[in-house]
C-alpha cells in the first residue's frame, strides 16, 4: 500500500492541456485590475490565480515599483502562461474596458457593496481589486457598475489583497466558466 495519498506530477499533469493547447484554449471572459497593487508577492499571487483560474487577463496599473526578483518567485514563473498589461491610469484603464462592455465589480467594502456570493456575474466583467493599505481608489469605485464584499465574522476588517482576490476569483470565475 503506498504511504502517500497524494497524487504524482505525473497524475497532475494527466488531465492538463498541453502547452499550445492552453496557449490556444478560450479564456474565462474575466480581468482582474490591479488598482495601485504595489506588493510583488500580491502580484505574483495574483498571476498564479490568473493561471490557475485561466482568466483573460490582468491589467496592473499606477506607478510600478515591483521587483523582478520578488515577483517572478512568487509567481513561480507561470507569468508566461498569463497576459498581463500595464497601464498608469485605473481610471483610463476602465474606461476603456466599460466601452467595450465589460462590467466592473470592485472588491470593496463600501455603504452600497454587496456579499460577493450574492452577485449576479455577467460576462464579460472586470474585477478591481485596491492597494494593500488604501483599498480600491475613489475614482475607480465611482467608475464600478457593482461594489462587492466579503463578509468577515472574526475580529479583523479586512484580509491581505491576493487572498480577498483568491476568493471572490474563484466565485466569479467558476460562474463565468458555468455560462460558456
Amino acid at each position: 500500500m503506498p504511504s502517500k495519498i497524494q497524487l504524482s506530477k505525473e497524475e497532475i499533469r494527466k488531465n492538463k492541456p498541453t502547452r499550445d493547447e492552453y496557449m490556444n484554449k478560450p479564456k474565462v471572459p474575466l480581468i482582474l485590475v490591479l488598482d495601485n497593487v504595489t506588493n510583488s508577492y500580491n502580484i505574483g499571487a495574483f498571476i498564479r490565480l490568473a493561471d490557475a483560474f485561466a482568466i483573460e487577463k490582468i491589467i496592473v496599473c499606477g506607478e510600478l515599483t515591483i521587483s523582478d526578483k520578488k515577483l517572478k518567485k512568487a509567481s513561480r514563473n507561470e507569468a508566461k502562461w498569463v497576459s498581463i498589461e500595464y497601464s498608469d491610469s485605473t481610471t483610463a484603464c476602465l474606461k476603456a474596458l466599460i466601452d467595450k462592455d465589460y462590467t466592473v465589480y470592485s472588491v470593496e467594502l463600501c455603504h452600497e457593496s454587496v456579499d460577493y456570493n450574492e452577485v449576479t456575474y455577467s460576462s464579460p466583467c472586470v474585477l478591481v481589486l485596491g492597494n494593500e493599505r488604501k483599498g480600491v481608489s475613489e475614482a475607480a469605485l465611482q467608475l464600478s457598475h457593482q461594489h462587492i464584499h466579503i463578509p468577515m465574522f472574526g475580529m479583523g476588517n479586512s484580509l491581505n489583497v491576493s487572498t480577498a482576490g483568491a476568493i471572490v476569483l474563484a466565485k466569479c470565475a467558476h460562474v463565468l466558466r458555468e455560462a460558456l
